[in-house]
């Protein structure tokens, strides 16, 4: 046994309740996930017993909130297995901490003609930051093929690796398809041509253990709200050679080391890009759902959460008329499929009228989409709260929805 799920499910309030007069089946968690009690709670804690703005405050408050922030980075780093809490740089989410990466790292790394390389299977978070840097930089994006399967070409990867490549830029695991990407040999293989490279592991840090050591990566970012935690609170971990190497992304408070009119020094990684007050409340919070995680093991999850997988494409594809966007061989936690004379949309829409949440659209993958030719899809996400009976209500429902059609 992987562990009790119901005694799981009791410590997230949300999902006791009811939408449309029916319990709540909530299969959209590679948008966001839910929250434990216990995350809940320490928001209330912070702001009732510790709201001092950090850093540099003398006096107890701020010292207090300044210990609850400083060693939620030190639990990412654990999370992570980062070499040095230098090398933690708390953002808003992984949007930021791509855009930051982008406007720093081409700033002062690209020139005209340079070349950043992606897959066809990105987020917009991880295309939109490289074209505006094409804009103002005159960089080059060149763009992995996918097989039909949703597997990255790995030799065709390679082959778009030149001269003029500066960095790769790839997600762990795909928000419509679910395919994990080999990260690892991605890297190998960029080390063998001298190109620094990114991990989008907003998909993959939820529901699998990431060692950035392990995979040498040297930068890789992730969201707070999809394992657990707070909105508007992300990571960008990035081995500290680069963080002392790029130039800060913003500018204002606590950033700074000194400031006159004439000119400015810049605080030591990673304060250099933090700018601005950070929602040190939120951050708190984070290293609450880490510690959680922690406690019921990644391992477990993930094993749970494949079998949980494994389960639903079974029990969809029973379904006359459904078909499943996405079939690699290695996947996570996501079924994105269409059902045919049925647009996703309304089949959402009919779906939520049962208490199931599920996304629909293009899941901010425009470009993927059009690839594979279709416009949009309907997309079952699943944690580790998640269980078979609801897995069995989404397929009862689609059931229903197809006989109604």
């Amino acid at each position: 046994m992987f562990f009790d799920v119901h005694k799981i499910r009791a410590d997230f309030p949300i999902l006791s309740r009811e939408v449309h007069g029916h319990p709540l089946v909530y299969l959209d968690n590679a948008a966001t996930t839910q929250k434990t009690r216990r995350v809940l709670e320490k928001i209330t804690e912070v702001y009732t017993t510790a709201n001092g703005n950090v850093h540099r405050g003398v006096h107890s408050l701020s010292q207090a909130a300044t210990n609850l922030f400083e060693a939620s980075r030190e639990t990412v780093r654990r999370f992570i297995n980062a070499a040095s809490i230098n090398e933690i740089v708390f953002t808003k989410g992984t949007t930021e901490a791509i855009n930051l990466v982008a406007s720093s790292f081409c700033s002062s790394q690209c020139g005209e003609g340079d070349e950043v390389l992606i897959t066809a299977m990105e987020h917009h978070s991880n295309i939109v930051p490289w074209q505006l840097q094409r804009e103002r930089m005159g960089i080059q994006l060149k763009v992995a093929p996918i097989s039909p399967a949703g597997e990255l070409l790995m030799g065709e990867l390679e082959k778009l690796i030149s001269g003029k490549t500066k960095l790769i830029a790839v997600t762990h695991v795909s928000n419509v398809l679910g395919t994990i990407n080999p990260v690892g040999e991605i890297v190998k293989i960029a080390r063998q041509h001298g190109v620094p490279v990114l991990i989008d592991a907003a998909q993959s840090v939820p529901h699998t253990r990431v060692d950035v050591q392990a995979l040498d990566c040297d930068f890789l970012t992730f969201s707070a709200h999809k394992v657990y935690g707070p909105t508007g609170v992300g990571v960008l971990y990035a081995k500290e050679e680069w963080l002392n190497a790029l130039p800060p992304y913003q500018g204002g408070g606590e950033m700074i080391e000194s400031v006159t009119f004439e000119e400015t020094t810049y605080n030591r990684s990673p304060f250099k890009f933090e700018a601005g007050t950070p929602d040190y409340v939120g951050i708190a919070a984070f290293g609450t759902a880490l510690d959680y995680l922690t406690a019921i093991g990644l391992e477990r999850i993930e094993r749970y959460e494949k079998e949980l997988l494994d389960y639903a494409t079974e029990r969809l594809l029973a379904i006359p008329g459904l078909r499943i966007i996405g079939t690699a061989k290695e996947k996570s936690s996501v079924v994105s499929f269409l059902v045919e004379g049925i647009h996703p949309y309304d089949l959402g829409t009919l779906l939520d009228g049962m208490g199931i949440a599920v996304r629909t659209g293009h899941h901010c993958a425009e470009p993927l989409m059009h690839t594979l030719g279709i416009d949009g899809t309907l997309r079952a996400s699943f944690a580790f709260y998640n269980t078979r009976e609801e897995v069995d209500r989404l397929a009862e429902g689609i059931e229903r929805i197809v006989k109604m059609f």
